[in-house]
Protein backbone atom coordinates (compact mmCIF):
# COMPACT_ATOMS: atom_id res chain seq x y z
CA UNK A 1 0.00 0.00 0.00
CA UNK A 2 1.02 3.61 -0.62
CA UNK A 3 0.75 5.59 2.62
CA UNK A 4 1.19 9.39 2.63
CA UNK A 5 1.28 11.15 6.00
CA UNK A 6 -0.12 14.64 5.79
CA UNK A 7 0.24 17.68 8.03
CA UNK A 8 -2.12 19.96 6.11
CA UNK A 9 -5.46 19.58 4.35
CA UNK A 10 -3.80 21.37 1.41
CA UNK A 11 -1.70 18.27 0.74
CA UNK A 12 -1.90 17.28 -2.96
CA UNK A 13 -4.59 14.65 -3.48
CA UNK A 14 -6.53 15.54 -0.33
CA UNK A 15 -8.55 18.30 -2.02
CA UNK A 16 -11.15 15.72 -3.04
CA UNK A 17 -12.01 15.42 0.67
CA UNK A 18 -11.39 18.97 1.84
CA UNK A 19 -11.98 21.45 -0.97
CA UNK A 20 -14.13 20.19 -3.84
CA UNK A 21 -17.86 20.92 -3.79
CA UNK A 22 -20.49 18.27 -4.51
CA UNK A 23 -20.96 19.77 -7.97
CA UNK A 24 -17.23 19.56 -8.68
CA UNK A 25 -17.10 15.97 -7.45
CA UNK A 26 -20.05 15.02 -9.64
CA UNK A 27 -18.37 16.67 -12.67
CA UNK A 28 -21.44 17.48 -14.75
CA UNK A 29 -19.34 18.31 -17.83
CA UNK A 30 -17.54 14.96 -17.81
CA UNK A 31 -19.72 12.48 -15.89
CA UNK A 32 -17.36 9.60 -16.67
CA UNK A 33 -14.80 11.34 -14.46
CA UNK A 34 -17.19 11.97 -11.57
CA UNK A 35 -16.22 11.06 -8.01
CA UNK A 36 -18.10 10.61 -4.75
CA UNK A 37 -17.05 10.17 -1.14
CA UNK A 38 -18.05 7.08 0.85
CA UNK A 39 -17.81 7.49 4.61
CA UNK A 40 -17.29 4.78 7.27
CA UNK A 41 -15.91 1.26 6.80
CA UNK A 42 -19.38 -0.31 6.52
CA UNK A 43 -20.51 2.00 3.71
CA UNK A 44 -17.19 1.63 1.87
CA UNK A 45 -17.48 -2.17 1.98
CA UNK A 46 -20.98 -2.01 0.50
CA UNK A 47 -19.69 0.21 -2.32
CA UNK A 48 -16.80 -2.14 -3.06
CA UNK A 49 -19.13 -5.15 -3.07
CA UNK A 50 -21.30 -3.27 -5.59
CA UNK A 51 -18.31 -2.83 -7.91
CA UNK A 52 -17.38 0.82 -7.36
CA UNK A 53 -13.73 1.68 -8.01
CA UNK A 54 -11.76 3.17 -5.08
CA UNK A 55 -9.41 6.04 -5.92
CA UNK A 56 -7.91 6.97 -2.55
CA UNK A 57 -8.56 6.76 1.17
CA UNK A 58 -8.22 9.18 4.07
CA UNK A 59 -8.08 7.86 7.61
CA UNK A 60 -6.32 8.05 10.93
CA UNK A 61 -3.25 5.89 11.22
CA UNK A 62 -4.84 3.56 13.78
CA UNK A 63 -7.47 2.55 11.22
CA UNK A 64 -4.87 1.36 8.69
CA UNK A 65 -4.30 -1.77 10.77
CA UNK A 66 -7.73 -1.58 12.41
CA UNK A 67 -11.19 -0.88 10.99
CA UNK A 68 -9.91 -0.23 7.45
CA UNK A 69 -7.41 -3.08 7.18
CA UNK A 70 -9.67 -5.39 5.18
CA UNK A 71 -10.71 -2.56 2.87
CA UNK A 72 -7.11 -1.59 2.17
CA UNK A 73 -6.30 -5.23 1.42
CA UNK A 74 -8.96 -5.18 -1.33
CA UNK A 75 -7.85 -1.93 -2.93
CA UNK A 76 -4.36 -2.52 -4.29
CA UNK A 77 -1.98 0.41 -4.57
CA UNK A 78 -4.37 3.32 -4.13
CA UNK A 79 -3.01 6.27 -2.09
CA UNK A 80 -3.85 6.23 1.60
CA UNK A 81 -3.63 9.64 3.25
CA UNK A 82 -3.28 9.64 7.02
CA UNK A 83 -2.79 12.29 9.66
CA UNK A 84 -3.48 13.29 13.23
CA UNK A 85 -7.11 13.21 14.37
CA UNK A 86 -6.91 16.90 15.29
CA UNK A 87 -6.09 17.68 11.65
CA UNK A 88 -8.68 15.38 10.08
CA UNK A 89 -11.37 16.60 12.48
CA UNK A 90 -11.22 19.95 10.68
CA UNK A 91 -13.08 18.29 7.79
CA UNK A 92 -16.80 18.98 7.89
CA UNK A 93 -18.64 15.97 9.23
CA UNK A 94 -15.49 13.97 9.91
CA UNK A 95 -16.63 12.90 13.38
CA UNK A 96 -19.61 11.11 11.76
CA UNK A 97 -17.49 8.94 9.49
CA UNK A 98 -15.87 6.56 12.01
CA UNK A 99 -12.58 7.97 10.82
CA UNK A 100 -12.44 6.45 7.33
CA UNK A 101 -13.28 8.13 4.01
CA UNK A 102 -12.85 6.77 0.50
CA UNK A 103 -13.01 8.63 -2.82
CA UNK A 104 -14.61 6.41 -5.45
CA UNK A 105 -15.31 6.61 -9.17
CA UNK A 106 -18.91 6.95 -10.29
CA UNK A 107 -20.23 4.25 -12.58
CA UNK A 108 -21.57 4.95 -16.09
CA UNK A 109 -25.27 5.82 -15.85
CA UNK A 110 -27.83 3.57 -17.53
CA UNK A 111 -31.07 4.91 -18.97
CA UNK A 112 -34.58 4.23 -17.67
CA UNK A 113 -35.16 1.35 -20.08
CA UNK A 114 -31.98 -0.39 -18.90
CA UNK A 115 -32.41 0.25 -15.19
CA UNK A 116 -36.09 -0.71 -15.07
CA UNK A 117 -36.13 -3.51 -17.67
CA UNK A 118 -36.96 -6.27 -15.18
CA UNK A 119 -38.55 -4.15 -12.45
CA UNK A 120 -42.06 -4.57 -11.08
CA UNK A 121 -41.92 -1.84 -8.41
CA UNK A 122 -40.15 1.44 -9.03
CA UNK A 123 -39.84 4.63 -7.00
CA UNK A 124 -39.89 7.98 -8.82
CA UNK A 125 -38.40 10.91 -6.87
CA UNK A 126 -39.54 14.34 -8.04
CA UNK A 127 -38.16 17.50 -6.48
CA UNK A 128 -36.81 16.00 -3.25
CA UNK A 129 -33.72 18.05 -2.47
CA UNK A 130 -33.03 17.20 1.17
CA UNK A 131 -30.05 14.84 1.27
CA UNK A 132 -31.22 13.14 4.46
CA UNK A 133 -34.57 12.30 2.88
CA UNK A 134 -32.91 10.98 -0.28
CA UNK A 135 -30.71 8.69 1.77
CA UNK A 136 -33.65 7.50 3.87
CA UNK A 137 -35.80 6.81 0.77
CA UNK A 138 -33.04 4.69 -0.73
CA UNK A 139 -32.59 2.78 2.51
CA UNK A 140 -36.31 1.97 2.59
CA UNK A 141 -36.28 1.11 -1.12
CA UNK A 142 -33.49 -1.42 -0.61
CA UNK A 143 -35.07 -2.92 2.50
CA UNK A 144 -38.64 -3.12 1.21
CA UNK A 145 -38.19 -4.57 -2.25
CA UNK A 146 -38.18 -1.62 -4.64
CA UNK A 147 -36.42 -2.76 -7.81
CA UNK A 148 -35.20 0.61 -9.10
CA UNK A 149 -35.32 4.35 -8.47
CA UNK A 150 -35.81 7.00 -11.17
CA UNK A 151 -35.05 10.59 -10.26
CA UNK A 152 -36.34 13.70 -12.00
CA UNK A 153 -33.60 16.20 -12.80
CA UNK A 154 -34.84 18.47 -9.98
CA UNK A 155 -34.01 15.94 -7.26
CA UNK A 156 -30.89 15.65 -5.12
CA UNK A 157 -27.99 13.46 -6.22
CA UNK A 158 -28.10 10.08 -4.42
CA UNK A 159 -24.30 10.02 -4.31
CA UNK A 160 -24.19 13.26 -2.36
CA UNK A 161 -21.92 12.64 0.61
CA UNK A 162 -24.62 12.95 3.27
CA UNK A 163 -27.19 10.99 1.25
CA UNK A 164 -24.74 8.09 0.95
CA UNK A 165 -24.07 8.17 4.69
CA UNK A 166 -27.75 8.33 5.70
CA UNK A 167 -28.58 5.48 3.33
CA UNK A 168 -25.91 3.32 5.01
CA UNK A 169 -24.74 2.37 1.51
CA UNK A 170 -28.21 1.46 0.21
CA UNK A 171 -27.68 3.82 -2.73
CA UNK A 172 -25.28 1.17 -4.02
CA UNK A 173 -27.83 -1.65 -3.71
CA UNK A 174 -30.78 -0.30 -5.73
CA UNK A 175 -30.30 0.50 -9.45
CA UNK A 176 -31.11 4.14 -10.20
CA UNK A 177 -30.93 6.73 -12.92
CA UNK A 178 -32.07 10.21 -13.96
CA UNK A 179 -34.88 11.02 -16.40
CA UNK A 180 -36.22 14.16 -18.07
CA UNK A 181 -39.78 12.79 -18.08
CA UNK A 182 -39.88 9.88 -15.59
CA UNK A 183 -43.62 9.14 -15.76
CA UNK A 184 -43.78 9.28 -19.55
CA UNK A 185 -40.76 7.01 -19.96
CA UNK A 186 -42.06 4.47 -17.46
CA UNK A 187 -45.53 4.52 -19.04
CA UNK A 188 -44.04 3.48 -22.37
CA UNK A 189 -42.56 0.46 -20.57
CA UNK A 190 -45.95 -0.67 -19.29
CA UNK A 191 -45.79 0.84 -15.81
CA UNK A 192 -48.83 2.38 -14.17
CA UNK A 193 -47.91 5.42 -12.12
CA UNK A 194 -49.16 6.29 -8.63
CA UNK A 195 -48.63 9.86 -7.39
CA UNK A 196 -48.55 10.11 -3.61
CA UNK A 197 -50.63 13.26 -3.01
CA UNK A 198 -53.67 14.63 -1.19
CA UNK A 199 -56.37 15.50 -3.71
CA UNK A 200 -60.16 15.23 -3.83
CA UNK A 201 -59.94 12.13 -6.07
CA UNK A 202 -57.16 10.24 -4.31
CA UNK A 203 -57.59 6.58 -3.42
CA UNK A 204 -56.31 4.91 -0.24
CA UNK A 205 -52.95 3.21 -0.31
CA UNK A 206 -54.48 -0.20 0.40
CA UNK A 207 -56.78 -0.08 -2.65
CA UNK A 208 -56.97 -3.61 -4.10
CA UNK A 209 -56.65 -2.50 -7.74
CA UNK A 210 -53.54 -0.49 -6.96
CA UNK A 211 -51.89 -3.37 -5.14
CA UNK A 212 -52.70 -5.76 -8.00
CA UNK A 213 -50.85 -3.74 -10.66
CA UNK A 214 -48.10 -5.94 -12.17
CA UNK A 215 -45.78 -2.97 -12.83
CA UNK A 216 -46.16 0.10 -10.64
CA UNK A 217 -44.14 3.31 -10.21
CA UNK A 218 -44.65 5.08 -6.87
CA UNK A 219 -44.09 8.83 -7.29
CA UNK A 220 -42.80 10.77 -4.26
CA UNK A 221 -42.71 14.58 -4.13
CA UNK A 222 -40.78 17.33 -2.45
CA UNK A 223 -40.85 17.83 1.31
CA UNK A 224 -42.80 21.09 1.43
CA UNK A 225 -45.17 21.48 -1.51
CA UNK A 226 -45.51 17.86 -2.59
CA UNK A 227 -45.82 16.90 -6.24
CA UNK A 228 -46.46 19.57 -8.89
CA UNK A 229 -50.01 19.62 -10.29
CA UNK A 230 -48.76 18.63 -13.75
CA UNK A 231 -47.11 15.50 -12.36
CA UNK A 232 -50.26 14.56 -10.46
CA UNK A 233 -52.33 15.07 -13.60
CA UNK A 234 -50.03 12.80 -15.57
CA UNK A 235 -50.26 9.89 -13.09
CA UNK A 236 -52.63 6.97 -13.50
CA UNK A 237 -53.51 7.00 -9.79
CA UNK A 238 -53.43 9.61 -7.04
CA UNK A 239 -52.85 7.90 -3.72
CA UNK A 240 -53.15 8.93 -0.10
CA UNK A 241 -52.04 7.25 3.13
CA UNK A 242 -55.03 7.04 5.50
CA UNK A 243 -54.13 8.77 8.77
CA UNK A 244 -55.61 9.45 12.19
CA UNK A 245 -55.90 12.43 14.58
CA UNK A 246 -56.28 14.93 11.75
CA UNK A 247 -52.67 14.54 10.61
CA UNK A 248 -52.61 15.41 6.91
CA UNK A 249 -49.22 14.13 5.79
CA UNK A 250 -45.97 12.38 6.66
CA UNK A 251 -42.39 13.34 5.96
CA UNK A 252 -41.50 12.07 2.47
CA UNK A 253 -39.03 9.53 3.84
CA UNK A 254 -41.63 8.08 6.22
CA UNK A 255 -44.33 8.14 3.55
CA UNK A 256 -42.10 6.29 1.10
CA UNK A 257 -41.44 3.49 3.60
CA UNK A 258 -45.18 3.06 4.25
CA UNK A 259 -45.95 3.04 0.51
CA UNK A 260 -43.14 0.63 -0.36
CA UNK A 261 -44.28 -1.84 2.28
CA UNK A 262 -47.97 -1.69 1.40
CA UNK A 263 -47.41 -1.98 -2.36
CA UNK A 264 -44.60 -4.53 -2.28
CA UNK A 265 -44.59 -7.63 -4.45
CA UNK A 266 -43.69 -10.80 -2.57
CA UNK A 267 -40.83 -12.55 -4.36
Amino acid sequence: MSIERITSLDHPGVEVYSALTETQLRNRLQPNKGVFIAESPKVIRVALDAGYEPLSMLCEERHIVGDAADIIARCGEMPIYTGERTLLAQLTGYTLTRGVLCAMRRKPMGNVAEVCAHATRVCVIDGVTDTTNIGAIFRSAAALGIDAVVLAKNACDPLNRRAVRVSMGSVFLVPWTWAEQPLAELSTMGFRTAAMALTHNSIPLNDAQLKAEPRLAIVMGTEGDGLPSEVIAQADYVVRIPMAHGVDSLNVAAASAVAFWELRVDK
